[in-house]
């Protein structure tokens, strides 16, 4: 049931052209050129990889090994330890992003890299060892969100005890930014107004020609 579940959902994926390398996902099938060595590393280091569109995070354990967070459906379906070890296909990430579970694993150097450069962020040794241990705490299954409780709110949490995303907080002020900006009230105003000459007006179209203006105009 599960390995029809996780085909259903890779056909869809494949459908849709759905591009999930920006996610964080270390497991394709075909893996890119090594990347340039990371530098000397400790137990307890934040470390970020360089996605499309977003930065993946995780937290160095050592012996080359990272705890990560990344988008798995699995934890919902099943808890049998060795199949939620197994690689992370692309459809149960895209799965566990539309369910909104997640796991936090441990995988290699190697595969948590993907192909890019690491960048590290070290914090003194004891805060080092904190951020570790909690890391290994929360193994297995996580809620997950992708503004709200993604991989960088798990490391953030391991190292100060309170999850927060820089990225989030940019996406946020982007989407902030687009509110006020008038001209977004200009356009939404001349969609719906040519939704409604294309439909009819009816009160899907309607409606939100109306109500959506009038939103970005008061947000505003």
């Amino acid at each position: 049931m599960i390995n029809l579940f996780a085909f259903l959902v890779e056909k869809l994926s494949l459908l849709c052209k759905v591009r999930v390398l920006f996610l964080g996902s270390a497991h394709a099938r075909e893996r890119p050129a090594a990347p340039p060595p990371p530098p000397l590393l400790r137990r307890g280091d934040l470390l970020e990889v360089p996605r499309t569109l977003f930065t993946h995070f995780g937290v160095y354990l050592g012996d080359g090994r990272v705890a990560h967070l990344i988008p798995d459906i699995l934890p919902a379906l099943t808890a049998d330890r060795r199949r939620l070890a197994s690689a992370v296909s692309n459809a149960r990430l895209i799965a566990g992003c539309l369910c909104r579970r997640a796991s936090v694993r441990v995988d290699t150097l190697e595969d948590f890299a993907y192909g890019s450069r690491i960048l590290v962020d070290r914090g003194g040794e004891e805060a080092g060892e904190v951020a570790a241990r909690r890391a290994e705490l929360s193994l297995g299954g996580f809620p997950y969100s992708l503004l709200w409780n993604n991989c960088e709110h798990f490391v953030t949490r391991c190292r100060y005890g309170r999850g927060v995303s820089r990225q989030t907080e940019r996406f946020c002020e982007n989407v902030k930014r687009l509110i006020r900006d008038q001209r977004s009230v200009l356009v939404t105003a001349i969609i719906g107004i040519f939704s409604v000459l294309f439909c009819g007006p009816v009160a899907s179209t309607t409606l939100p020609t109306i109500l959506i203006p009038f939103t970005l105009w008061m947000a505003g």
